[in-house]
């Protein structure tokens, strides 16, 4: 070190002597001798030298810190621990002789010599079940939001404020769909979490992550927005429209705070994504302007009532666009309309391409579900439709979401045959016993697919044994015929077909061998 501090040294020795020297008109020669005088003392001067050099010095600058957030977020994010009631019978534990060791069952020893001769009856029993979560204070009174997740099935909910205390909550409203839970407890001048605007995060905004994950205490992690508009359940009761962070999440991290910089709320902290069960930077938060919206309903009546249009619908991938005749890879196209729904009384129809909802561009599914849910029931709505090639706008009234509303096709039988296709299946037109057996209406009229070829542009494409083919690039098939006729038009165009799979329609495009 000390001879690169040195070489360091005659470097701007060097530089100063050449520059004086140039200044006042010092020849080159004689400026070099005075540099290699000056060098032959230079070693000697750093003899001398006082020991605190610019490198040994401590430069004070700013501080890098999260920590004015971090005072202004902790006091609103809190623990909660629950605990209920678990009934276990003795089918979930098949017999074993170690849980009737444990947990009681009667044991006959005539019934075993060596081997187990009958199940041990291990009787019925409940066992307390504890849970640990995180909260978010979001009124001075003591409303906290969490996850439902969280709360589900407890009997006692406690709440571990910073300060010390621990209080006790009830359950003001809870929705599963969106995994969200507002609980109340009795305080006063509680310090609660601004809501932010989750709808202008950026990805790439630095965020922290609040609440006390394996019940270590409350910690702060740091990361940024991975993503938005994330989905992770196929599941079509849930609503889903997750920012993904970087910013570690672990287990007991649920309901707990996602803030920006400024230590606005920006999101509940709610599910992770991990072939280890712990974190490995990919977590997901439910937005801020969700989470409001559940919370104020739940407030208010203690539910959330959404909207819907009452379709099946599909993103438009580049075989749709294709088979379609579409310019541009974008909007849902609808599958099927729910007879009676809003989406019927307004006039839309299987094969309508859904371009824009309330002036909004519609990018894909989730997008617009939660767009259409979150306007609630008797809300009214703008769509822009692309039918046959056309622009039109679409003035729609919503109804109320119900799990229990589906689309269903209709038609008329057909006669019986077999054949195998160019696309890779074997199918045969449909009869009221095979409509039945596939799980549609004993009415609906079509093909139903009785092998698929697993080596097969049809396998690739997600086509199964039992599907029903009711149209083929936008036409009706009842026969074999009409569907070689239809994939012979296609030429080398993917194949348009309209499948239902146990009462749910649905696109799918197939490219001929």
């Amino acid at each position: 070190m000390s001879n690169l501090r040195i070489t360091l040294g005659q470097r701007g020795l060097r530089a100063g002597i050449v520059a004086i020297a140039a200044a006042f008109g010092i020849a080159g020669a004689t400026a070099w001798h005075a540099i290699a005088a000056a060098e032959e003392r230079a070693p000697a001067a750093a003899q001398t030298a006082p020991a605190t050099t610019p490198l040994a010095r401590t430069v004070a600058a700013g501080r890098d810190s999260y920590a004015d957030v971090v005072k202004v977020v902790a006091p609103a994010v809190v623990t909660i621990r629950t605990e209920g009631r678990m009934k276990v019978s003795s089918n979930d534990f098949g017999g074993d002789d170690f849980f009737q060791r444990f947990f009681g069952g009667q044991f006959d020893p005539n019934q075993f010599d060596g081997r187990r001769r009958q199940a041990p009856r291990v009787q019925p029993r409940e066992f307390k079940q504890r849970a640990l979560g995180s909260g978010v204070i979001v009124t001075g009174d003591g409303y906290i939001l969490t996850n439902n997740h969280v709360v589900d099935g407890a009997d006692d909910i406690k709440v571990d404020l910073t300060d010390g205390r621990t209080l006790t909550a009830k359950v003001v409203g809870t929705d599963a769909a969106s995994d969200l839970a507002l609980v109340k407890v009795d305080a006063a001048s509680l310090h609660p979490l601004t809501f932010g605007n989750s709808d202008a995060v950026q990805v790439g905004d630095v965020v922290l992550a609040v609440g006390n994950p394996l019940g270590v205490g409350q910690t702060v992690t740091m990361g940024i927005i991975s993503a938005k508009g994330r989905a992770t359940d196929d599941d079509k009761a849930s609503y889903e429209d997750f920012l993904q962070t970087d910013a570690p999440i672990n287990h007991g991290n649920s309901g707990g705070a996602l803030v920006n910089t400024k230590g606005e709320l920006i999101g509940i902290n709610s599910q992770i994504a991990s072939v280890s069960d712990g974190n490995i930077g990919i977590g997901f938060a439910i937005p801020a302007n969700m989470a409001k919206h559940v919370m104020d309903d739940l407030r208010s009546t203690g539910r959330v009532r959404r909207g819907q249009l009452g379709i099946a619908i599909q993103p438009v991938t580049s075989d749709l666009a294709e088979s379609l005749g579409l310019k541009q890879v974008s909007g849902v196209i609808v599958s099927s309309v729910t007879p009676g729904s809003a989406a019927d009384r307004a006039g839309l129809k299987r094969d309508d391409i859904i371009e824009s909802f309330n002036g909004q561009p519609v990018q894909d599914i989730n997008a617009l579900r939660n767009h259409v849910a979150e306007l609630g029931p008797g809300a009214s709505a703008t769509l822009v439709v692309n039918r046959d090639g056309k622009d039109r706008d679409v003035s729609v009234k919503l109804d109320e979401a119900s799990p229990s509303k589906s689309a269903r096709g209709d038609g008329g039988p057909a006669s019986p045959g077999t054949d195998k296709s160019s696309l890779g299946i074997s199918v045969e037109p449909l009869t009221p016993e095979l409509a039945e057996r596939a799980g549609v209406p004993r009415s609906t009229r079509g093909l139903v697919v009785d092998d698929v070829n697993p080596d097969s542009r049809a396998a690739d494409a997600g086509l199964q044994a039992g599907d029903v083919i009711e149209e083929v690039n936008r036409r009706p098939v009842a026969s074999i015929d009409q569907l070689r006729e239809a994939v012979r038009e296609a030429g080398a165009r993917p194949v348009l077909l309209l499948v239902n799979r146990q009462g749910q329609e649905r696109f799918v495009t197939v490219r001929p061998s």
